[in-house]
């Protein structure tokens, strides 16, 4: 989901979209943020069709070290007026707080501009994907398919339409029915202190005596912390707001891990936590309404590190997988031909 910095366009640049987007004169504008405001950067004139003047004012516009927001004008019209491309640009040089507060200050601009007026979205790190040929990349890679196989494509289909199924190395059987412990109100009252954004972190603990999940703690985390939030000989279940930049948007998505330290713990304590499991997260999700953007299963806080969780939160699709080369069979000679059957009275046998 986005998040909002309370940062608002300057009169300048209210005034300048209206002007841009009442006539054909303005190709290009530029903002920036100034002083906890946006402020209009640049503007260019038309002069030249969009494609053959898009290099020549884009390019000289991107700082190697400072993010800006880029509004290029197309020649195209829609039912508002002319069309355009919003450019988001992030170099990597540049110093992570501004990183952090461009990518939360775009769904501001974006709707004092209005959204109706803009084609196309482009984020870039380096001048290439902003280029007019990074542009028409962009245009072909939102016009493909998605790169599965046919087979990949009804898997994930399947996946899909599947509701809470999470079958592991703990479960016995598919047919499994979770565990349903009641949750502790101070358990309730911490996670719908962490819907509300009030808390950042949350980990529960089973009690088997009382066949009741309770609060373990609700201890300020980053992402460079969760390793030590993961006990190496008890089980637990975690709820974290991991908080990060994905492609120019600044994100706040619900991790679920559950830990789970191997062998280290007794069959009963992994069955319980296993079973338990699934009847946790509907309770989360469909009674208090936290939406759990990805489920992990670990037994070592170690692999936790901001690389991993990146990349399961935003996993990269894989444009082929190689096909499956059914092995040779045993070099030579086969050897006769076998019968598969008695022969008949009269028949020779070979």
């Amino acid at each position: 989901m986005s998040h909002q910095t309370g940062i608002q366009a300057g009169n300048d640049v209210k005034d300048i979209f209206a002007n841009a987007k009442s006539g054909d004169q303005i190709r290009l504008i530029k903002v920036v943020i100034e002083d906890e405001e946006l402020t209009l950067g640049t503007t260019r004139k038309a002069s030249k069709q969009w494609d053959q003047e898009y290099d020549s004012l884009v390019l000289p516009l991107l700082d190697d070290d400072v993010p800006c927001y880029i509004l290029y004008r197309l020649d195209s019209t829609n039912n508002q007026g002319y069309e355009w491309i919003f450019l988001a640009w992030s170099p990597d040089h540049s110093a992570v707080r501004h990183k952090m507060l461009y990518a939360a200050t775009r769904a501001t601009l974006k709707k004092e501009f209005g959204g109706g007026h803009i084609k196309e979205e482009l984020f870039g790190t380096t001048k290439d994907d902003l280029s007019f040929s990074g542009y028409k990349k962009h245009l072909t890679s939102q016009s493909a398919p998605l790169p599965l196989t046919a087979a990949e494509e009804e898997l994930r289909q399947i996946k899909l339409s599947e509701v809470q199924t999470d079958i592991g190395v703990d479960t016995k059987h598919q047919t499994l029915q979770g565990v349903a412990f009641p949750i502790h109100k101070a358990a309730v009252a911490a996670l719908e202190r962490f819907r509300d954004k009030k808390i950042n972190y949350v980990q529960l603990h089973i009690d088997f005596q009382q066949e009741l999940i309770l609060l373990q703690s609700t201890e300020p985390t980053e992402v460079k912390d969760l390793p030590m939030r993961i006990p190496k000989d008890c089980a637990r279940y975690h709820f974290f707001l991991y908080k990060h930049s994905h492609e120019g948007d600044y994100l706040e998505s619900t991790v679920f891990i559950y830990s789970m330290p191997g062998y280290k713990c007794s069959i009963r304590e992994r069955m319980l936590y296993s079973s338990c499991k699934s009847p946790l997260i509907d309770m989360v999700e469909n009674n208090l309404h936290i939406e759990i953007e990805k489920k992990l299963e670990i037994d070592n806080g170690d692999d936790l590190t901001a690389d991993f969780l990146y990349e399961e939160v935003h996993p990269k699709q894989h444009a082929h997988k190689q096909a499956f080369a059914k092995p040779k069979g045993p070099a030579g000679k086969r050897g006769c031909r076998r019968i598969t059957r008695p022969p008949a009275e009269g028949e020779e046998e070979y």
